[in-house]
């Protein structure tokens, strides 16, 4: 959970077919539809039937856009992290101005991110454990985002906010960990969970007490 960095306007692309474009009118309402049934059912109750007629097309007009309902999902996720890098941006390059605000900003962004599209998280999470692409794609993300924080800390350690401590890597996979079953709980509604209202400010003081063992680490100072 950090801002990672994605080539500005990039267009998620993966499980489509090339050369569409993602302004597509008819791609953008399969998208539209697939995310509206998962608010109201499970990835796996979902047919490619429901896609097509949702979206007011064949069932071989769809086979056009997407080569199956997995690559749907997979593209509605891209398009998820998509919006949850650019809504971060660069906040943790800013840590030394207030590093409580500033993680705050980072949380609060990811928070609204993956709540304003919590169908598209929940089912992919729900079927990582069966969907080898998913897998991939969620385990790459993750990968970045954690290195994004450990490069954050060691940072924040290197200016004397933050004491050192344990490997900085491994503080990062546990906070990102930490994270994606905290949200996972609260937006399921599987508990016990944390009530929507209090999910940043718990993960906000997890994350300083973790990394500066206080909630209020301090700025840097003016040269």
């Amino acid at each position: 959970m950090t801002a990672a960095r994605t080539p500005a306007g990039a267009a998620p692309t993966r499980g489509r077919r090339p050369g569409r474009s993602t302004g597509d009118d008819r791609e953008l309402a399969i998208l539209g539809t697939a995310e509206q049934l998962l608010e109201q059912r499970a990835f796996g109750d979902i047919s490619i039937d429901d896609l097509a007629r949702g979206a007011g097309i064949s069932r071989p007009t769809f086979y056009f856009y997407f080569p199956s309902k997995d690559a749907v999902l997979l593209t509605l996720l891209d398009r998820v992290i998509e919006e949850a890098d650019a809504a971060a941006g660069d906040v943790l390059d800013r840590l030394a101005e207030d590093p409580r605000t500033r993680w705050r900003e980072v949380i609060s962004r990811f928070h609204a991110t993956f709540g304003g599209h919590r169908a598209v998280v929940l089912a992919c999470a729900q079927v990582r454990g069966t969907n080898a692409e998913v897998r991939r794609l969620w385990a790459t993300v993750l990968e970045r985002w954690v290195h994004a924080v450990e490069t954050a800390v060691e940072g924040e350690r290197r200016r004397g906010a933050a004491p050192d401590g344990l490997p900085a890597r491994d503080l990062a996979i546990a906070l990102n960990s930490m994270n994606e079953r905290v949200w996972y709980a609260t937006f399921a509604g599987d508990g016990p969970a944390v009530a929507e209202r209090d999910v940043v400010d718990v993960l906000l003081d997890v994350w300083l007490t973790a990394i500066y063992r206080t909630t209020t680490p301090p700025p840097a100072q003016p040269v």
